[in-house]
């Protein structure tokens, strides 16, 4: 009994261990990882790697959807921080790598897409949109106002609004009989309720 007690203790002890050791040299491997993430350039002055960080920062990586350079770890991304960091070290502009990248990627590349046909959409539908709805809105608050106010802008033309001599007599019989149909109704309501009370 004593023998099996230790078997399974020792057991026990043995798989703790190797799940300690195992999560110890998978921390190990992802802080590595994390390690081989950061970017380690020398730059010959401020002002390139001022530009290089500015560059990373607006250009998007493609493979992520809405990430920057600088945030992404993709290896696309990792290839642009690279050819960036190699043209800043080359003296250019960033007009001319912000080139460079759409030539070679196109707008989606860029956080502010050039304002050309393709990109019209993207640059005048929001505030065209933002326009008709406040327009629409005022409309409609102008409307509810009239109506309101008895202004509804329907103009009814007299004569149009006056009932013929047929239409008039047509009316009146209807009513009168409405009314007559009506007394006959209370009558009867009078005299069943009198009944009750008796």
């Amino acid at each position: 009994m004593l023998i099996k007690q230790m078997k399974t203790l020792s057991t026990t002890f043995a798989s703790f261990i190797s799940a300690c050791l195992l999560s110890i040299s998978l921390a190990m491997s992802v802080s590595m990882t994390a390690y081989a993430a950061i970017d380690v350039y020398d730059f010959d002055s401020i002002q390139q790697e001022a530009q290089y960080r500015g560059l990373i920062e607006e250009l998007r990586c493609p493979k992520c959807q809405n990430q920057n350079l600088a945030g992404s770890d993709a290896p696309i991304a990792q290839d642009l921080k690279q050819k960036t960091y190699d043209m800043v070290k080359d003296g250019r502009s960033d007009t001319e790598i912000r080139s460079y990248m759409q030539e070679r990627y196109g707008d989606f590349i860029s956080y502010k897409p050039p304002v050309r046909p393709s990109t019209w959409i993207l640059w005048f539908f929001p505030p065209l949109l933002l326009v008709f709805l406040i327009v629409g809105w005022f409309w409609q608050s102008k409307r509810h106002q009239r109506i309101a106010s008895g202004q509804s802008g329907v103009t009814m033309d007299s004569s149009a609004a006056a009932l013929t001599a047929a239409e008039q007599a047509e009316l009146d019989r209807l009513l009168s009989r409405a009314d007559s149909n009506n007394s006959v109704n209370r009558t009867d309501h009078d005299t069943t309720s009198l009944e009750d009370k008796k």
